[in-house]
């Protein structure tokens, strides 16, 4: 290994894997000047360097180096590497980088520490409920700089409290730090110490973003608590400054001319950013589907500032009313966007699609286009479904070639229903806010036919898109959705059991296998609990360039490829299939492929908890004037610690707690989702209807706390049990609904 490294360098610093592998073969710790020794490190210059690599390898968990000095392999020595996870409560546990069981990080051990700080850890034994625990050995790396929060004063000393509940360590503020920060402010605190185990963390303010109930705090508290980029630095700035508002002449040279085609973009009443537009047509035997995309690559080159911010922000974060873009406004909204009677620029995936809903050519193409209209899902269906005379005289010159795209969707649609795609026909919401940007109401999301059209242009070309990559082995993100594990996969089953249901597929089901499932129950008083529990029995959908196929969406082969404007996996797919249009070799290594994979799920990660934290909040200052009210509802999760129900009329969740549930031991089946009790044998389960009681709101926390009225068994009808309960004494977190633009595959 040694002999390799000098063959290659003049003066070489040994490599990880030439210290690993000695490590591994000496099976035991040993001093630094042995390593080096034995590594053919020599003088002071070589062995400064080596030092840095051994610090790096210690800093990312490779190595230890012990008590006495002597450096060996971190997973000899029982030691466990990862991220923090931590509780509201005060422990917390470490989430390891390799595949393993949690370790419980006790109250104490989490003085130290902060949610999402990645340390290395010792296993000290098993506690008394079966967890291993662990004591942390180092802090590889502090996950927070900054901390947004709450500022307090306490004995005439000044605390930042931290909206992230799971950061349960005070910030504290020395006098002349807090920066004219008052009382109950919500400002953002930079961390200058961070805790030990004898000390809490300190810190100054560095921004008061104001008074705790001002409109649209909520979000400023959000974008801060997750670290999502919102300013645009000044190299991103000075980058766009010189874009004019115009596709330059020059641009539109040498690539396909699509501006003679009704192109057409079908989107939202409130979409700003339109990132696609379609065209059918039907020649007696093939139908011909374009779907444009806005050529983002072209704008967006690898490599600049612009570049660099875009893969940081990952994708743009939609709030209520509220946008953090993942470009600029000049491209997202401008250039970029295809909006109607102007030429933009577009990549664009022409197929040949059968009768039967094959696809049987495809290929893609660097184009200019020219949308025909802007139009949205509501026009669309009332054109096509209703028939409105008034509106199909307007957009005459479209007309027929929407009806194109209706029969085309028909065929495409009926062909995936075959195949047995999943699609959980699960009810979303939309918040409608007054003036004051108070909600006046939550109503259902309504999909019609003009939704599920797009949809099923998008999923074509984003399958060809996948299929283009994957013939010519290029590194890039494949969007993959696994199926089933096996532990979920058996609850499921039990679950089914209990309610005289089964699914197909033996220890490897697939999509057709819940499609049908989902069929055979769509008439079922119970339908809903029955799709929200295979929904939950799913892993969730990511970005890798393994490409392990979609499970949900029942395709070998699938990737993003229509959203570039708002998602940075889409502009990698772009500058991908760009490279093969053009011969070029990989631009990217598989490795580099998968950290940018891994990235991009984190940044959809994130952007989704942002969001429901500011729908919960808003959610609870929605209640805060409906205390003492009834409502109908449906038991929407069981835990351990009680149940959650969503509110029928208002969408909105709340808990009653266990103890609040009646003078009896419950006990919690979670295989069965429900809650047991031990005396009178009542059960609350999921999807049972009920009528509840709002008690208490508490919008520092975003919990609404419900006293139960009534139930009614979504099984027998019935109502099995009644109670009231004069007070609530914990509480729980309600859960969030996700929210996209566009249904998110």
């Amino acid at each position: 290994m040694a002999e390799r490294e000098q063959q290659k360098y003049e003066h070489p610093v040994p490599s990880r894997e030439a210290i690993i592998s000695l490590l591994t073969e000496r099976n035991e710790p040993l001093p630094f000047p042995e390593v080096a020794g034995a590594l053919g490190v020599q003088g002071e210059r070589d062995e400064d360097a080596f030092n840095r690599r051994l610090r790096a390898m210690e800093r990312d968990g490779q190595i230890l180096k012990n008590r006495r000095g002597l450096y060996g392999l971190a997973h000899k020595m029982d030691m466990v590497c990862g991220r923090v996870s931590g509780h509201p409560d005060g422990f917390g546990f470490l989430i390891p980088d390799e595949e393993g069981e949690d370790l419980f990080l006790s109250p104490g051990e989490m003085r130290q520490v902060m949610h999402g700080d990645r340390v290395m850890a010792r296993v000290t034994g098993v506690d008394q409920r079966g967890r291993r625990e662990g004591a942390v050995v180092e802090v590889l790396e502090r996950s927070h700089t900054t901390v947004v929060g709450r500022y307090v004063m306490q004995n005439g000393m000044g605390f930042v409290v931290p909206e992230n509940k799971r950061i349960t360590q005070d910030i504290a503020i020395s006098r002349g730090d807090e920066n004219f920060a008052k009382e109950n402010q919500i400002v953002v605190a930079e961390i200058t110490l961070p805790p030990t185990r004898h000390r809490a963390p300190a810190g100054r303010v560095v921004e008061i973003l104001g008074d705790h109930m001002a409109p649209g705090m909520e979000i400023e508290v959000a974008i801060r608590a997750h670290d999502i980029p919102h300013v645009w630095p000044q190299e991103v700035r000075d980058e766009v400054d010189g874009l004019a508002p115009q596709v330059p002449a020059q641009a539109s040279q040498g690539r396909f001319d699509l501006r003679a085609l009704p192109l057409v973009t079908i989107d939202g009443e409130d979409a700003r950013d339109f990132d696609d537009a379609v065209f059918a047509e039907h020649d007696g035997r093939h139908w011909r589907l374009i779907v444009a995309i806005a050529d983002v690559s072209y704008y967006v080159k690898s490599g600049t500032a612009l570049d660099r911010e875009a893969y940081q922000r990952g994708n743009s974060v939609y709030f209520p009313q509220h946008v953090i873009p993942m470009l600029p406004e000049i491209l997202s909204n401008g250039l970029c966007s295809i909006n109607p009677k102007v030429d933009r620029l577009c990549m664009a995936c022409e197929m040949q699609i059968d009768a039967h809903g094959n696809i049987t050519r495809y290929r893609f193409l660097e184009a200019v286009m020219l949308s025909r209209a802007r139009l949205t899902y509501d026009k669309v269906a009332a054109l096509l479904v209703d028939k409105d005379d008034a509106l199909r005289r307007e957009y005459a010159e479209v007309v027929p070639h929407l009806e194109a795209l209706y029969s085309l969707y028909n065929i495409l649609h009926s062909s995936r229903m075959k195949r047995g795609a999943v699609d959980f026909e699960l009810p979303e919401t939309r918040i409608v806010f007054d003036e004051t940007r108070k909600i006046q109401q939550i109503v259902p999301q309504q999909r019609n036919d003009a939704h599920r059209l797009i949809e099923e242009c998008m999923l074509a070309a984003n399958v060809c898109a996948a299929e283009i990559l994957k013939k010519h082995k290029v590194p890039a993100p494949y969007r993959i959705h696994e199926g089933p594990t096996t532990e979920k996969l058996s609850n499921l089953r039990e679950f089914l059991t209990e309610i005289g249901l089964s699914l197909g597929g033996g220890d490897k089901p697939q999509a057709q296998h819940y499609s049908k499932l989902i069929k055979q129950v769509e008439k079922r008083t119970d339908t809903r609990l029955i799709q929200t529990v295979l929904l939950r029995s799913l892993s969730q959908a990511m970005y890798s360039p393994d490409n392990i196929g979609h499970f949900a969406l029942g395709y070998p082969n699938y990737t993003h490829f229509t959203s570039p404007i708002r998602r940075y996996p889409d502009l990698l797919v772009h500058r991908a299939i760009k490279g093969i249009l053009a011969k070029r070799p990989a631009e990217i290594t598989p490795e580099l492929a998968k950290q940018q994979g891994e990235h991009c799920s984190v940044t959809e990660r994130r952007a989704d908890e942002a969001t429901r934290e500011v729908t919960r909040w808003l959610k609870a200052e929605f209640m805060m004037d409906k205390i003492g009210e009834e409502f109908d509802g449906y038991i929407s999760g069981v835990t351990n610690f009680g149940i959650f129900v969503e509110l029928v009329e208002v969408y909105v969740d709340g808990l009653v707690h266990i103890t609040a549930l009646g003078n009896d031991y419950y006990h919690f089946d979670a295989a069965h989702h429900r809650l047991m009790g031990e005396r009178t044998h009542q059960i609350y389960r999921l999807g049972d209807k009920v009528r509840v009681r709002v008690m208490r709101v508490d919008l520092d926390e975003t919990k609404i706390d419900f006293e139960l009225v009534g139930v009614v068994s979504t099984r027998t009808g019935k109502t099995p049990a009644k109670s009231r309960h004069p007070e609530q004494k914990r509480h729980g977190k309600p859960s969030g609904k996700k929210r996209s633009r566009k249904r998110r595959r």
